[in-house]
C-alpha cells in the first residue's frame, strides 16, 4: 500500500509518500517570511501553498523514485488549521485523485501528530498518554489503537502560542518558540516566580494569565529588559510552561494506570521539554514515547501514517472531504 500524503494546514506545505508503512520520501518548504510579521498571515500562508504545492509533490515523488501511477491512495490534512491554507491541500488532493483517479483520504491533523509515534516505534498494542502541544492545540489524550479520548485541553492559548507571543514581547522574532529555548539556555529557570495554574478542572490547560504575568513583569522593569533579564524572563517563562505539560501528562498516565506517555506537536522538539518528560517518565517507572523533533513539527509524513492506521482499521476512503478549521475531540 504507497500512500502519497499532503500537509498545508498552516505555513508549512508538505509531501510525503509511505510504501508499506515504511516513510521513503518527506519534503517540507516553509514560510520564513511570516518571521517578518511576527506570526502566520492566513492570507500571505495560502497563497504561498497555492504556488508551492505542485513542485513539493513533484520533489517528493522523485525523491520516492516512483510516479504518481503507482501510488495507491492520496491522503490529505483536512483540518483543523487556517481554513485558507487547508482548502489549498485538500482542492489540489481532491484534483489529482480525480485526474489519476486513485482513491483520497481526509485525515485529521492532531491525529497526524499522535501517529508519528506509530511511523517511529511502529505498532503499538498497548494504550498510553499523548500531550499533542502546538502552536494552535494543548491536548492531552488516551490513545488506544486508532481511538482516541480527550481528557483535557486548553482553555485559551496554546503552549505554542504563548511561546510566540512571550518571543514577540522580548523583540525575538517568529516562530518563537526555538527563539525562547536558545535564549532561556543562558537564563535561570529560577529568576522569577510567574504563576502556575493550579485550580484548573482535571487536565485542562490555560496559558493565558502566564502570558499575562510576563507582560506585566517586563512593563515593570520600566526599560528594555538587558540581555541577562530577558534571558531570565524566557527561561522562568518556558520553566512554568513545561512543568505544567510534564505535571498533567505524568498525572493522567498514573490514573490511568499506564505504562507509556508521549509528546508531539511543535513544542515536543523542545529539547528541554523532552528531558524533563523523560526524566519524570522515569520517576515514575513510566515508558515515554517520543518521535524525533523533524517528525513532531507539521509535515506529511505523519499524514501518511495516519492514513495508513486508518486504512489497516478498514476506514475507506472518500473524496467527499470538507476542510474545517476547528473540531471537538
Amino acid at each position: 500500500m504507497r500512500i502519497l500524503a499532503i500537509e498545508s494546514s498552516c505555513d508549512e506545505t508538505g509531501a510525503a509518500v509511505l510504501d508499506d508503512g515504511k516513510l521513503i520520501s518527506n519534503v517540507v518548504q516553509s514560510q520564513l517570511i511570516h518571521s517578518d510579521f511576527g506570526g502566520v498571515v492566513p492570507e500571505v500562508a495560502s497563497r504561498i501553498h497555492i504556488r508551492a504545492i505542485v513542485p513539493v509533490v513533484r520533489k517528493a515523488l522523485e525523491e520516492a523514485g516512483v510516479g504518481i501511477e503507482a501510488i495507491d491512495f492520496i491522503a490529505v490534512t483536512v483540518g483543523p488549521g487556517l481554513i485558507g491554507s487547508l482548502i489549498v491541500g485538500v482542492a489540489f488532493a481532491k484534483a489529482l485523485a480525480l485526474a489519476m483517479k486513485k482513491p483520497v483520504m481526509g485525515v485529521d491533523h492532531i491525529e497526524s501528530h499522535i501517529a508519528a509515534n506509530f511511523l517511529t516505534y511502529g505498532r503499538i498494542d498497548e494504550p498510553f498518554i499523548c500531550l499533542v502541544a502546538s502552536g494552535g492545540h494543548t491536548h492531552l489524550f488516551f490513545v488506544e489503537g486508532t481511538s482516541l479520548e480527550l481528557l483535557g485541553c486548553t482553555r485559551d492559548d496554546a503552549a505554542g502560542e504563548a511561546f510566540d507571543k512571550v518571543a514577540r514581547m522580548l523583540g525575538l522574532g517568529y516562530p518563537g518558540g526555538p527563539l525562547i529555548e536558545e535564549l532561556a539556555s543562558r537564563g535561570n529557570p529560577k529568576a522569577i516566580e510567574f504563576p502556575r495554574p493550579v485550580k484548573l478542572k482535571g487536565y485542562e490547560f490555560s496559558f493565558s494569565g502566564l502570558k499575562t504575568a510576563v507582560r506585566y513583569y517586563i512593563d515593570g522593569i520600566g526599560r528594555e529588559p538587558s540581555k541577562q533579564e530577558a534571558a531570565d524572563i524566557a527561561a522562568s517563562f518556558q520553566d512554568a510552561v513545561l512543568e505544567i505539560l510534564v505535571d498533567k501528562t505524568i498525572s493522567a498516565a498514573r490514573e490511568r494506570n499506564l505504562g507509556s506517555v508521549s509528546a508531539v506537536g511543535g513544542v515536543a522538539s523542545n529539547t528541554l521539554l523532552r528531558q524533563r518528560l523523560s526524566h519524570a517518565a522515569e520517576k515514575a517507572h513510566l515508558k515515554v514515547l517520543l518521535p524525533p523533533p523533524e517528525l513532531c513539527t507539521d509535515n506529511a509524513a505523519i499524514v501518511a501514517a495516519a492514513a495508513h492506521l486508518k486504512l489497516a482499521a478498514g476506514e475507506k476512503p472518500s473524496s467527499d472531504l470538507i476542510p474545517y478549521s476547528t473540531r471537538a475531540y
